[in-house]
């Protein structure tokens, strides 16, 4: 056998052996929930939501959905600001300082955002609901194993 025919079967070997890897480590370690899964099966599948509820529900997921997305761009704006900072002072001057507090204020504004929605997905929940409702966001809020 000669040395480019060795050199060959021992990568075809490692490629193989890498995709048994992937697949024993995804069947052996579950996968991490998304932040917020937990709530969203809640609201869907475990409180009993009639179809009005449902309909009221569907619009403030849409309108915040929306907001979101907003927020996000402009963290991503905030990020690019960042960098461009970062790259003309090459140390925690005042543009970078600047930066970092207005990513922070848009985090913050995200934040509130998210809670004003939540507050008011709760509102369309009657009251034999809400209790499951706040538990879940409780667990959301203070889950570890994200």
């Amino acid at each position: 056998m000669s040395g480019r025919t060795r050199l060959l079967l021992s990568v075809l070997a490692c490629f193989v052996a890498a995709i048994i890897g992937v697949f024993v480590g995804r069947a052996l370690l579950p996968l991490r929930a998304q932040p917020g899964a937990e709530l969203h099966d809640v609201l869907h599948h475990k409180l009993a939501l009639d179809a009005s509820q449902e309909a009221r529900l569907a619009v403030l997921e849409q309108r915040f959905a929306v907001q979101r997305r907003a927020f996000e761009l402009e963290l991503r704006a905030d990020n690019a600001r960042l960098a461009e900072a970062i790259e003309a002072e090459h140390g925690n001057g005042p543009r970078v300082a600047a930066a970092v507090d207005q990513s922070h204020a848009v985090m913050g504004e995200l934040q509130k955002a998210t809670l004003a929605h939540i507050f008011s997905m709760r509102q369309i929940l009657r009251p034999n609901q809400t209790g499951q409702f706040d538990q879940a966001v409780v667990k959301a809020l203070t889950d570890d194993a994200r």
